[in-house]
């Protein structure tokens, strides 16, 4: 997981406008937990993998109108949930590649890096136990348990938007406290109905 030295790193390569060493650098990163959040979130590989692929070659081509509102690994996030709600939307099938080869190497590196649990099946309970949550309640989870994101990260992925203000940030990570809180009663007790262990902090 990347800190804040990869994120000083990250600011550098954009400022000298050299993209692509940051494109690089982004995905060395974050690539392989940014993956692991959409086999969460899109129940499985195949349309992780897509998605995945999406997410970086919007990065390549955002990189140079990035607002710095938020932290880069925010803005992956942000980039990685539009990418799924588009693919939502639209289903299309590129085989998981991005049309560039540089990129396409970039994302494979990621990809592999990704801890070997996240690139096979889960187990069936808790794979049918996942796939009976929201997307959104998903990702809340993921990003908040999995992810240890601080809940103003959190609301701003959540809202979609890099460019939110901070009292909306506020108000937004003030709602999902609470939904996240109602998320985790709701997950213990569909865990211990399925016979499953753990259960979300």
């Amino acid at each position: 997981m990347g800190g804040s030295g990869d994120e000083r790193e990250l600011e550098e390569l954009i400022d000298a406008r050299e993209f692509e060493r940051a494109a690089t650098a982004v995905l060395r990163c974050y690539g392989a937990e940014l993956y692991g959040f959409l086999v969460n979130l899109m129940n499985g590989g195949a349309d992780a993998a897509e998605v995945f692929s999406q997410t970086a070659e919007d990065l390549w081509r955002g990189l140079p109108s990035f607002g710095r509102r938020c932290s880069m690994r925010t803005w992956m996030y942000l980039l990685a949930r539009h990418a799924a709600a588009r693919f939502r939307r639209s289903p299309w099938n590129r085989g998981g590649r991005t049309g560039d080869e540089r990129l396409d190497a970039m994302v494979a590196q990621a990809r592999s890096n990704t801890s070997p649990w996240l690139r096979t099946d889960v187990k069936d309970k808790w794979r049918a136990l996942r796939e009976t949550i929201d997307p959104d309640d998903r990702a809340l989870l993921v990003l908040r348990v999995d992810r240890g994101m601080g809940w103003n990260e959190v609301a701003r992925v959540m809202l979609d938007r890099e460019d939110a203000g901070d009292a909306e940030v506020a108000r937004e990570a003030a709602r999902l406290r609470k939904r996240f809180q109602l998320l985790k009663t709701e997950w213990r007790r569909r865990a211990r109905e399925t016979g499953l262990l753990g259960e979300p902090r």
